[in-house]
């Protein structure tokens, strides 16, 4: 899809090419990255469509009464106004008019701020708005480093009543706050292995539906018949944990360091009565899974943040042959660190039997991949 903003937004760096010279760049840089792993099997790239990212974050500016909401311009903290944009879904598209209301409605009412025994009047000029669309409408949260005092509740809740597509607004003054729900007309919801999934507002999903989905896809065509005890590794809101969990034979240990996204994934399992999951909060970057943890896994999952999981890998490689699981099934939106992760296993003996590319992150310099690891 054509964007006449694309020669500015730092979003869709490649978004000029035509859809075989982009798919034939993106295949190779990604074989490049993996390079240093030697001859290796790669699976056929999956390319997901554009305009199916159901999650996005938007920079805000407000000066001289004049709202700026957007992406920052390549490689600079100039913000580019995104009035439509052609990666998001037609709804989140739908809602950001609104959006724009929602933020110059909080940005024009002055909050009151302590300097001394002053009180002094002060206008929101900057902040992020977050955006999910869920399966039974749009979650918001607004972020900026400034109270929500009751006037601006007032006005938000007022101007929400005739907003149907927006279902949650939320307010946190920094990102690793938790978000405080201002209006809750419904609570926003996921399909994930044929559960209804309830989400925190400002929680971590994968970009699309569609990208998640293909994820979901490679881990079971990868796992086949392989069921007993496994562990899911960095397991979020539990993507692939509820897809394990079909198998009732199967027996999963779910591990995060998250203690909120666990507690949404603990109601849910309850809600949704899943007797084969079971839920532990522990930091993997600090305190991996030991080799007396490990032994006891058929398969693991891992889906590590963008830093790898170079500490969980030594740990594998440090098991015997007798030892080991007989799949591990890595989920990575880093290529470069998933290459350290990779080489650590091989060299500690296990055999890279595939690695599929998965272009979640359209016409950007990111990838995804899934990769399928065995015992000797």
């Amino acid at each position: 899809m054509r964007c006449d903003l694309a020669d500015k937004c730092g979003g869709c760096v490649y978004r000029n090419l035509a859809e075989e010279d982009y798919r034939k760049l993106k295949i190779a840089n990604f074989q490049k990255i993996l390079a240093p792993l030697g001859n290796i099997n790669l699976g056929q790239p999956i390319f997901i469509a554009d305009s199916t990212r159901r999650r996005a974050s938007l920079a805000f500016r407000y000066h001289k009464k004049q709202l700026q909401l957007g992406f920052n311009q390549s490689r600079s903290e100039r913000l580019v106004d995104v009035p439509i944009c052609p990666l998001l879904t037609p709804k989140l598209n739908d809602v950001l008019a609104n959006i724009r209301r929602l933020v110059t409605t909080v940005c024009s009412i002055p909050y009151t701020l302590q300097k001394g025994k002053k009180r002094v009047p002060q206008n929101i000029t900057s902040g992020d708005v977050w955006l999910c669309e869920a399966a039974n409408g749009v979650d918001v949260v607004l972020e900026y480093d400034a109270p929500l005092e009751l006037n601006h509740r007032m006005a938000l809740f007022e101007q929400l009543q005739s907003m149907p597509d927006i279902i949650r607004l939320s307010h946190r003054r920094q990102s690793t706050e938790a978000a405080e729900p201002i209006m809750e007309k419904s609570k926003p919801f996921i399909k994930m292995g044929g559960f209804d999934v309830y989400i925190p507002a400002g929680t971590f999903l994968q970009p699309s539906r569609e990208g998640e989905q293909s994820l979901i896809s490679l881990v079971q065509s990868y796992m086949g018949n392989t069921e007993g005890k496994m562990a899911d590794l960095f397991c979020g809101v539990g993507t692939f944990s509820y897809i394990l969990a079909q198998n009732i034979k199967n027996k999963i240990t779910s591990i995060d360091s998250s203690s909120d996204l666990l507690k949404g994934f603990n109601e849910s399992i309850k809600a949704n009565q899943i007797p084969n999951i079971e839920i532990a909060t522990k930091n993997l970057f600090k305190y991996p899974l030991d080799v007396t943890e490990l032994r006891e896994y058929k398969a693991l999952v891992i889906d590590p943040p963008r830093a790898g999981c170079a500490a969980q890998a030594r740990c594998l490689a440090a098991l015997s042959n007798q030892q080991r699981p007989e799949k591990i099934i890595m989920i990575s939106c880093n290529p470069r660190t998933f290459v350290n992760d990779a080489q650590i296993l091989l060299t500690g003996g296990y055999r890279c039997r595939e690695v599929t590319m998965v272009d979640q992150f359209v016409y950007s310099d990111h990838s995804e991949l899934v990769a399928l690891f065995t015992k000797e």
